[in-house]
């Protein structure tokens, strides 16, 4: 039996269009004799929907949206496809008004539906505000063809339900696991059909673990994932499947949407070898293309087809500039430049060679007058007075609000610069260096700003090698380097790490051999900025713990890490 797996990229809630999608993969697939065709997790709509779902319209439409795409799919073509669906006994029971759902459609009907069960309810997840958990066992039973009598059992499962083995994780997160229900019933192989959100590394995590499963409980398993950009997150596809020897015999690219095959023999009950891609093995690799495929979609997805930033001369812009290079077009990209009088010739000269690398257009705005008149406004109230951060910050208001300006006057979406080091300890400015649609690289760490730069001129140079040596600098003020008042990029990623992804405390992170005053003094500077970081604008998530929807800090709070 041949089994089609459509890697989609679905748009949040534009139904038709996704419908349209469903439908013409599925006679892609008909056209080459598959008998059942895989879709992701709530591949109608898209994911996640978040509060369209409280919409009660939104709900009625996906009713009649799936009622379509039945009627209009190829006959004898089961196709599993991911909606939502009401839960008649909410009120009654209690329970949540909607399930995550899959759908068998077949023949123009809807043949069963299936409940997801694991509802995660961490980092960027919040399932359980929406769904009621599915508590029956999910599996229909399918004839692979009108010659054999005999049907398959195949297993559903949706996203979640596979990630909670205690064996492999060392413990629980849920009370059920549904794989063990599935065996119990006896199913021929299991399908999960996923929206998992990228972060860096997460595949070989998932490939590990689906391995494990069916090495374990001897089961065939194929996962299908949703790919694209959907606001912060991204999803990188990597779908693929593993024998009952937990060899995987499938895996599809990443960040591509794609559809490709594979044989599940009857007479051996497993699947048979298929095509397998290369996993990206180059961690710089990784990243780039998880960032150039979240800046394209959220781009296009938001209606907007050209992209403006400020170019200063530094390695964090023009990182940006070349994602978004390759992400829309050097022609869809325009670059300002705006010295002020502390900035420093060879900032200038750096920006225009990258302008020239990326082949984008630029256009120079000198803010040294708008500086003056400012200086002169404010005088009477700045009066003998230092100059210090205030001053630095308006020159930074003063660039924030030229983008703004010319993005509003041309409809371009501006993107901040920002790397995560400087969201972490505050180093940006509201209302200037912040001012965006997107924060490109937010979730990007300064360390690693630097090697992806690195890897971009790996065949040539991309971004200028001045770039890549002179000091970080905001140039706010006469010889200024980040370094003033920060320790080396090096030792501040690393701390933030510990503090922010393995939530060490200071004593752990003191015993790794880290003073206890720069521990301290990282510590206040990531706590003071958190009200800077709830008005940053959205950034796209490449790590396990962003500054965005799974981030749910408090900003007034009294608490201090021990």
């Amino acid at each position: 039996m041949k089994i089609a797996i459509a890697q989609l990229n679905p748009t949040i809630g534009d139904l038709s269009k996704n419908t349209q999608k469903i439908v013409e993969v599925a006679q892609f697939a008909a056209n080459e004799n598959a008998r059942i065709l895989l879709t992701p997790e709530l591949s109608l709509c898209g994911y996640p929907p978040r509060d369209l779902l409280l919409n009660p319209s939104f709900i009625k439409f996906l009713s009649i949206e799936l009622q379509n795409l039945a009627q209009n799919l190829p006959s004898k073509l089961a196709v599993l496809v991911g909606t939502v669906t009401p839960n008649t006994d909410d009120c009654i029971k209690g329970e949540k008004p909607l399930f995550n759902s899959i759908a068998w459609l077949e023949n123009g009907q809807v043949k069963q539906i299936f409940h997801k069960r694991l509802l995660p309810t961490y980092d960027v997840f919040d399932e359980d505000r929406y769904f009621e958990p599915g508590r029956q066992t999910n599996y229909f039973e399918l004839l692979p063809d009108s010659q054999l009598s005999t049907p398959l059992k195949i297993g559903v499962t949706i996203c979640e339900d596979l990630w909670n083995d205690e064996k492999f994780w060392g413990h629980k997160s849920y009370e059920h696991n549904p794989l063990e229900d599935l065996l119990n019933v006896g199913v021929d192989f299991i399908v999960n059909l996923s929206a998992s959100p990228y972060s860096f590394g997460k595949q070989k995590i998932r490939e590990k673990m689906i391995k494990y499963s069916s090495q374990r409980y001897q089961i065939p398993i194929i996962y299908v994932n949703q790919i694209g950009g959907n606001d912060d997150l991204i999803f990188d596809g990597n779908s693929f499947a593993v024998n009952k020897k937990s060899e995987i015999v499938l895996r599809l690219k990443a960040f591509e949407e794609n559809i490709d095959f594979i044989d599940f023999e009857a007479k051996n009950k497993d699947f048979s070898l298929s095509k397998i891609n290369d996993p990206i093995k180059i961690e710089e690799e990784e990243i780039w293309l998880a960032l150039v495929l979240g800046l394209k979609d959220y781009v296009r997805k938001c209606g907007f087809s050209k992209v403006v930033l400020g170019l200063s001369g530094g390695i964090d812009s023009a990182l940006v500039a070349a994602i978004a290079t390759e992400a829309l077009g050097k022609e869809n990209v325009l670059a300002l430049l705006m010295p002020s009088p502390f900035s420093s010739d060879h900032s200038i000269t750096d920006a225009e060679a990258l302008v020239k690398n990326l082949g984008i257009n630029s256009y120079k705005l000198p803010i040294g007058d708008v500086m003056k008149s400012y200086n002169t406004l404010l005088d009477p109230l700045f009066t003998g007075t230092e100059f210090g951060v205030a001053e630095e910050n308006i020159q930074s208001r003063i660039r924030g609000n030229l983008l703004m300006a010319i993005a509003n006057k041309f409809g371009h979406l501006l993107l901040s610069t920002g790397n995560k080091s400087e969201m972490a300890v505050g180093y940006c400015t509201l209302y200037g260096d912040m001012n965006g649609g997107l924060a490109v690289i937010s979730d990007v760490p300064k360390t690693r700003v630097f090697s992806l730069c690195r890897w971009l001129n790996r065949d040539g140079e991309v971004i200028p090698h001045n770039i890549l040596i002179k000091p970080p600098s905001a140039e706010l003020k006469p010889d200024q380097t980040d370094q003033d008042s920060l320790p080396s990029y090096e030792v501040l990623d690393e701390i933030l790490d510990r503090l922010i992804h393995r939530h060490q405390s200071i004593t752990q992170i003191q015993e790794a051999g880290f003073d206890s005053a720069v521990i301290n003094k990282v510590l206040k500077l990531v706590t003071r900025a958190e009200f800077k970081r709830k008005q940053a604008p959205p950034g796209l998530k490449v790590t396990d713990r962003a500054f965005g929807t799974g981030w749910r800090m408090p900003i007034a709070s009294y608490w201090k890490i021990d």
